[in-house]
């Protein structure tokens, strides 16, 4: 029997593409659900959630999902840290899995990201650049902050050692920061470079997406997974075995 899929954000462009993901891989969609709409009664009838939708539904997503028992795979971004810390407690009741990028490639990007921070010492200057569309409502993006996090842990850095753009007199780099940049414009879908920039040598790993099908596919790819999944949060990388 096809695995049952509501797809919550249905109106927004990603998810668009999540319904089209779902026709494409044969699974059933049986709830398409945007605000105002009764969410329980559509996630009743689902196997698996996939929500795009807004950081500010996020909680009552996964109360619904808790409440039925029902796996849950949120590609949702914009949620402050501690209210996120917050949300994984819940999400963890069910199976979940929670990825600020479910493309295959950025998810290699990140592992890519996670072994250069580890093998290149702090004379070895972490910048990450990203852009996306004019339209994007956050920044940096749920992909950016996620790059930020792995070169964050591996240099064992906390969150002070973030510059979000600089202006001014900054004085000279120190060693121990990392730069975030966001651009806006256009039709960007979204563009990602990880920069380690060393006196004589640059090292650059740089993910561009032309395509949202993209992070469709992968969400489908996790819903797929998610669901033989004991109760806990995952990402894409224990979905792609990268973990």
């Amino acid at each position: 029997m096809p695995l049952a899929i509501a797809v919550i954000g249905a109106k927004g462009r990603m998810g668009q593409a999540n319904i089209a993901a779902v026709q494409e891989a044969g699974a059933q969609l049986v709830a398409t659900l945007d605000a105002g709409d009764d969410l329980a009664a559509g996630i009743a009838r689902a196997d698996v959630v996939i929500d795009f939708s807004s950081h500010r539904a996020t909680a009552e997503v996964i109360a619904h999902c808790v409440r039925l028992n029902k796996a849950l795979v949120i590609g949702t971004t914009g949620h402050g840290a501690e209210d996120k810390k917050q949300l994984l407690v819940e999400a963890a009741r069910i199976p979940c899995v929670w990825s600020g990028n479910y493309s295959v490639g950025v998810n290699l990007l990140f592992a890519l990201t996670r072994r250069a921070s580890a093998v290149l010492g702090r004379d070895y200057d972490a910048e990450v650049i990203e852009m996306h569309h004019r339209f994007k409502k956050d920044a940096p993006s749920g992909t950016a902050a996620r790059l930020l996090e792995i070169i964050l842990e591996e240099r064992k850095l906390g969150p002070d050692a973030l510059r979000h753009g600089r202006e001014g007199i900054t004085g000279e780099r120190t060693d121990t920061e990392v730069g975030i940049h966001a651009l806006r414009g256009g039709d960007v879908v979204g563009d990602h470079t990880v920069m380690f920039a060393a006196l004589g040598e640059r090292l650059e790993l740089t993910h561009k997406a032309s395509d949202r099908g993209i992070f469709a596919r992968g969400a489908v790819r996790a819903a797929q997974w998610v669901v033989t999944r004991p109760a806990g949060v995952y990402d894409m990388q224990d979905v792609l075995g990268l973990s």
